[in-house]
């Protein structure tokens, strides 16, 4: 694959290499967010929202949602958990819950049909999610219509959907995934750690297709107009994408920030499921910076549904503007 010249790629150079040489702290809670659980989750029933970025066709899908108590529990850990409830209630919402989506994108290029991450899959159906492949129907497109699916990491509410009934779900696809990220969890010294479930999962979901997979690394072009930016921290080789279509763009920023308020007005807040706090830190500074100052839109693949939006700087922070009608007109 060639590089795809960005702007403002060379922000993530510095991080990538500062996450690279810094050790992951990891711990089993960090690593739990693959495990939903029945009573906490919600389904949309595959909801679906669809806009323009250029020629290209976005429809942003949801695979489910969760509700969760005790957010000082997973968000602002290095807070103090009033300080937690008061930013929440300052925003309108409540203190002891909040909704975490899981939001699948797919862009159709023209040539090419895209798929960024693939749900909860049939690990998730019994608690309510799972809805990626009613998505991609109500969108009017079949799983056999896939042509490439994107791994932005290997966490297991990104990478559950890959296979289907024992077989790979999107059987006419290739795949592209981060090599960092794939070296990392296939790695057998996960064996024995807080990263075994994970390593499990990838071995079960990822290894199989390993070979229609392509690697890459930071600026590679998965089709023309949409490349991969490295944003380590989250996970080993996390990634966010930026696509380019007739000078229009969007980033994809999975899951650099989880929380619409907690991870973006306070991005240098804690987050559990990152599993090198301070590293994720900056990769949210850089990405969401470079997103306020660019004026582009993004998909969080964690934001509240339809999961996209704008970003201004705010404070020590970002705001978060939901989208409305500025793909309509």
């Amino acid at each position: 694959m060639t590089s795809f010249p960005l702007s403002r790629r060379a922000l993530f150079g510095t991080a990538a290499a500062g996450a690279l040489a810094a050790p992951f702290v990891m711990t089993s809670s960090a690593l739990a967010q693959s495990e939903p659980k029945a009573e906490s989750m919600k389904s949309p029933a595959g909801r679906t929202n669809s806009f323009k970025i250029g020629s290209f066709g976005v429809t942003v899908i949801s695979d489910g949602i969760r509700i969760a108590e005790k957010p000082e529990e997973t968000f602002g850990t290095n807070q103090p958990a009033e300080a937690v409830a008061d930013l929440l209630k300052a925003n309108f919402l409540p203190a002891d819950r909040f909704v975490n989506g899981f939001s699948p994108t797919l862009i159709d290029t023209g040539s090419d049909l895209v798929l960024f991450d693939t749900g909860m899959g049939e690990a998730g159906r019994q608690a309510g999610a799972g809805h990626l492949l009613e998505g991609i129907a109500a969108a009017g497109y079949t799983p056999d219509q896939v042509s490439v699916v994107v791994l932005t990491h290997m966490h297991g509410d990104h990478i559950n959907g890959l296979m289907e009934a024992g077989a790979p779900a999107f059987k006419n696809a290739r795949y592209v995934a981060g090599q960092v990220e794939y070296d990392f969890w296939k790695d057998e010294a996960r064996v024995g750690t807080p990263a075994e479930g994970g390593h499990k999962g990838v071995l079960r979901n990822v290894v199989p297709l390993a070979d229609k997979m392509t690697f890459i690394g930071d600026g590679s072009e998965v089709v023309p107009g949409i490349a991969g930016m490295a944003a380590f921290g989250h996970s080993p080789g996390h990634m966010v994408f930026k696509v380019e279509s007739e000078g229009k763009g969007l980033v994809l920023t999975a899951d650099t920030a989880n929380h619409f308020v907690l991870s973006l007005q306070r991005p240098d807040w804690e987050v559990k499921f990152d599993m090198d706090k301070a590293k994720a830190a900056v990769a949210r500074k850089t990405v969401f910076d470079m997103i306020a100052t660019d004026r582009l839109p993004f998909v969080g693949y964690h934001m509240p549904f339809p999961a996209v939006g704008f970003i201004e700087k705010h404070e020590q922070g970002y705001r978060f503007v939901p989208e409305t009608y500025q793909f309509e007109i």
